[in-house]
């Protein structure tokens, strides 16, 4: 087997697609601005992977990578049990003389590597920081600081350390510095390709970093600029068909969102009639999503979709469960049941000689980063709103096309692929559906409720021309009443809030800062249209310290 097959053969193992892809890897340390490393790379149409810092190195070897970044960390590179680099990826990327960035730890990784010294700083650096230019660096091409002036706004930065650089190994060079830190920028011996940013050019705060990396990435490592949907669309296309072949089938969850919907027209193109969708109706739909995503995705784009009406079976299950994690549970495990009811019946009804060998799932990068990032995924707030992987009984192989891609990365491919752009822009919707905005017991007639509040929000916004502002808008049914007046009489009703929120990656978020005129509107047209409500709140809660759901 060839070094390209090996490549290819791993890749496919883990239902990835784009298999030798030339790519720069970011061993990821822990930091919080890791993701941000891989967005501002992609953004350059450079593709990139993260990997954890302790990879070893088969799973590098399985990958076509021209370069490597190191992101920074919460560990101090001296202290014991701190996360170093695995020696035989060392030895790798010196035999294969990869170009290296280190940022922040990864900057101090190199040079404890290498035999200079880092210790502790007298003085910490968080924030802005003005770095100034050591020596004639950056004068040539294939420096990684050419092109950016070094002075003015291009000397502001974003610190965040409390270690420094004290002593650089042999041959090494420091190429930046400021006022507290006399190596801001390092360099490895010349012709080595080996650098060193105390700073996060990552971040925006660093006005020239997206120019620094791109020095990195597309000069000194000769990334190819091809990473763009409208390309990719056609790649992606014809690797799905090679993958399933030409008598295999697939079948696959959609639910109307983005993540699905780009899911399955890409199978559709690839594979027309033998991709089979499944749309499950919970009951805990908004207001005639189900039919609005059958005319969608079945009449106008001649998707096979069959929809399933299961809204008494998962309203039978919820009844009389109040407690959210149980309320995701026994939805996931019902969705669960239905699909492989469904699966079944896919399977009985496909023609003599072909199978049905692969299941879709819409995993996207931002799953797979929370997955392989160093220490481990973050402490469960609560089970994902994506149904996990179906039961291993299913013999079904994963086919994940979205898998290396960002939000933002799906929502282009979906463009690329056709789809209307509501469609595409459409808000997340969680896969519980409203029985999460539910809070307390989940019935029909709660259901009900929601739905005509909720729709009448989406009418407003969409009508106040500010839905593209609004990562995320929704209303709440609460689990409780407040007392009210109307008409001459006295009510005790239900209480709805409306949460909106602004968000670049759902990891953070902001309340949306609403015109009055547009919510007081929502407010009197809810309360006077929607029976049973007689009070409508707004949330102004952040992520964090709150969720975006309430549940």
């Amino acid at each position: 087997m060839t070094e390209a097959e090996e490549v290819k053969a791993a890749r496919e193992k883990a239902g990835q697609l784009t298999s030798d892809r030339p790519e720069i890897a970011i061993l990821d340390f822990g930091s919080q601005f890791s993701h941000l490393i891989a967005r501002r790379i992609r953004e350059l149409n450079v593709f990139c992977e993260l990997y954890s810092c302790l990879v070893k190195i088969d799973s590098l070897k399985s990958a076509n990578i021209v370069g490597i970044v190191m992101s920074g960390g919460p560990s101090s590179v001296y202290e014991e049990g701190s996360p170093h680099v695995d020696p035989e990826v060392w030895n790798w990327i010196q035999e294969k003389k990869l170009p290296v960035l280190g940022i922040c730890y990864g900057m101090q990784e190199l040079v404890h590597h290498f035999g200079g010294k880092v210790e502790p700083s007298p003085k910490r650096e968080y924030g802005y920081a003005l770095v100034e230019r050591v020596g004639s660096h950056g004068q040539e091409k294939g420096d990684l600081f050419f092109g950016i002036d070094g002075s003015g706004e291009d000397n502001i930065v974003w610190m965040s350390h409390g270690d420094k650089v004290t002593a650089l190994p042999e041959a090494w060079e420091s190429i930046a510095c400021t006022d507290n830190s006399p190596h801001a920028a390092v360099a490895g011996p010349l012709g080595a390709h080996i650098y060193g940013l105390q700073f996060h050019p990552e971040v925006t705060h660093s006005k020239r970093g997206k120019d620094i990396l791109k020095n990195f990435c597309v000069d000194i490592c000769s990334a190819p600029t091809d990473w763009k949907m409208n390309d990719i669309a056609t790649e992606f296309i014809e690797e799905v068909r090679n993958k399933v072949g030409p008598n295999g089938h697939v079948i696959g969850a959609v639910s109307g969102g983005v993540d699905s919907s780009v899911a399955a027209v890409l199978l559709n193109k690839a594979i027309g009639t033998r991709f089979h969708a499944i749309m499950v109706d919970n009951g805990c739909l908004r207001l005639n999503e189900s039919s609005n995503v059958v005319a969608r995705l079945k009449e106008k784009e001649g998707i096979d979709l069959h929809l399933v009406d299961a809204a008494d079976r998962f309203l039978t299950a919820l009844k009389g469960v109040t407690e959210p994690e149980s309320k995701r549970k026994i939805i996931g495990n019902m969705f669960i049941e239905i699909f492989q009811e469904e699966a079944e019946r896919i399977k009985k009804s496909v023609p003599k000689g072909d199978s049905v060998d692969f299941l879709l799932q819409g995993t996207l990068y931002p799953d797979v980063i929370e997955s392989i990032s160093y220490k481990g995924p973050s402490a469960t707030i609560k089970t994902h709103h994506n149904v996990g992987g179906l039961p291993d009984t299913m013999h079904l192989k994963l086919i994940e096309p979205l898998r290396e891609l960002f939000k933002d990365e799906v929502r282009e491919l979906g463009i690329a692929l056709g789809l209307d752009p509501q469609s595409v822009w459409r808000h997340p919707f969680p896969g519980p559906g409203l029985a999460i905005r539910i809070l307390g017991e989940v019935t029909k007639e709660r259901c009900d409720t929601l739905r005509l509040a909720d729709d009448i929000m989406i009418q407003e916004i969409r009508k106040a021309g500010v839905y593209d502002e609004i990562a995320q808008a929704f209303a709440v049914l609460l689990d409780c009443k407040s007392v009210g007046v109307m008409g001459d009489g006295r009510t005790y009703e239900n209480v709805v809030a409306i949460r909106c929120v602004t968000s670049k990656d759902f990891m953070t978020a902001d309340w949306y800062h609403m015109d009055y005129r547009t919510l007081g509107t929502m407010s009197n047209r809810i309360i006077n249209e929607v029976k049973g409500v007689n009070r409508v709140c707004y949330d102004i809660s952040s992520k964090p310290p709150a969720t975006i759901e309430w549940e």
